[in-house]
């Protein structure tokens, strides 16, 4: 930067140009014996010597405001270089900055908005779903309840993502280049090692609470993410689509409805394990958006999942079909829906329930049309995180089910 100043002010006279050229010859002597600091202070004596040069000289005004020009950056960038060194020095000694990175990288390593998306609408209403009577239940036992499902479930979940990621790291890095294990954030190593301790404090907590709907959801939603992620003899399910779509939409159900809705019947309230209307048509139409969930989540991923080998039904059967296919599976579920709403022997339910699935039956055909653009990648991507906006609502709307 110090050298491009230099060179290119002006010379008007050929003393002036003599003395340039010693100058540069002065500057490019200095360079292999002297640190890049020893460098700008040359230039910066070098550009004041011409500045004096010049005013003795008489030069022009147009001149002299040029030269005072050059000395000012020639200045800035010496400050500049001065304060970068200073500044990595103090992100690297500066302990809140390194926490700060450290929770930056576990945030993009974790997935939290896909579990608190997803666990605190779909744990929640599963959970009330069980209750019958909320007269039979203190507010406090009911949130010793779902908490004893949430915090063990708060570990499976990262147990489940960690081990996609430490299984695709090569994948990832094309289709998902940010996540920690792909840029090299975190090593292969402290991946495996955090993903293990995950597991052993989900299972150890769950243990302790001693419910045995959340042991074996635990037990299922893990190794149904452990056998579609690994690469070990019978396992890597996702290369088959029909395997990749039963562990996928499997293993949420498990997590967030079946899981804390058994929890909270048997273990709270110590009751049979009987299924309401409104969990089976809970079950129903959130296994349809699952497995929606479950079949786009590769419409944006094709050109790393080529790369990979595997075979995605977005693959075998094209973006645009598979697309479409999502949307048929969505209007079936709500279709369902309005079925057995229309068949409520309660009315108010009756409306409630036919009425708001038919707005969500038009809402997403709306979006499909006029929203997804199947040649974009981002919106394919936008696509798959509005599924799980469309299981939030459901997760509201069951509640109203009679």
């Amino acid at each position: 930067m110090a050298f491009g100043h230099l060179v290119s002010i002006p010379r008007s006279t050929s003393s002036v140009a003599t003395v340039g050229s010693y100058g540069t010859r002065a500057l490019w002597q200095s360079n292999r014996n002297v640190t890049k600091e020893q460098s700008i202070k040359t230039c910066l004596q070098h550009n004041i010597s011409k500045l004096h040069y010049k005013g003795i000289e008489g030069g022009s005004t147009t001149h002299h405001k040029i030269h005072k020009t050059s000395l000012i950056n020639a200045r800035s960038s010496a400050q500049s270089h001065e304060s970068e060194p200073q500044a990595h020095e103090k992100s690297q000694n500066d302990p809140l900055e390194s926490i700060k990175r450290a929770l930056l990288i576990f945030l993009k390593f974790s997935r939290l908005y896909v579990f608190f998306g997803m666990m605190i609408p779909a744990g929640l209403s599963s959970s009330f779903l069980a209750v019958d009577n909320f007269s039979e239940i203190s507010p406090i036992l009911l949130v010793k309840g779902i908490l004893q499902y949430m915090v063990p479930f708060f570990f499976t979940f990262q147990f489940n993502v960690g081990v996609n990621q430490v299984s695709d790291i090569e994948i990832d890095m094309i289709n998902k280049p940010d996540l920690p294990l792909a840029t090299g954030e975190y090593s292969f190593t402290f991946g495996v090692i955090l993903v293990a301790s995950f597991l052993l404090t989900s299972l150890g907590l769950a243990w302790m609470v001693g419910s045995k709907p959340l042991i074996w959801s635990i037990i299922v939603a893990a190794g149904l993410m452990a056998a579609y992620s690994i690469n070990l003899p019978l396992l890597r399910w996702k290369r088959s689509t029909i395997l990749t779509v039963l562990s996928n939409a499997m293993s949420m159900m498990a997590s967030f409805h079946i899981g804390p809705f058994l929890h909270m019947k048997t273990f709270v309230l110590k009751k049979a394990a009987t299924f309401s209307r409104s969990m089976l048509l809970s079950c129903f139409v959130v296994g349809c958006l699952y497995t929606v969930i479950s079949i786009s989540k590769d419409l944006a991923d094709v050109e790393g999942d080529k790369a990979a080998g595997l075979k995605t039904l977005a693959i075998r059967l094209g973006v645009k079909q598979v697309f479409w296919l999502c949307i048929s599976l969505i209007q079936m579920a709500y279709g369902i829906a309005i079925t057995m709403g229309a068949l409520s022997p309660v009315l108010w339910s009756k409306i409630v329930t036919v009425l708001t699935h038919v707005i969500m039956l038009l809402y997403v055909w709306n979006h499909a049309v006029n929203s997804v653009d199947l040649s974009s990648k981002d919106s394919l991507q936008s696509f798959h995180m509005f599924m799980f906006k469309l299981v939030t609502v459901e997760c509201v709307l069951v509640l109203f089910v009679r």
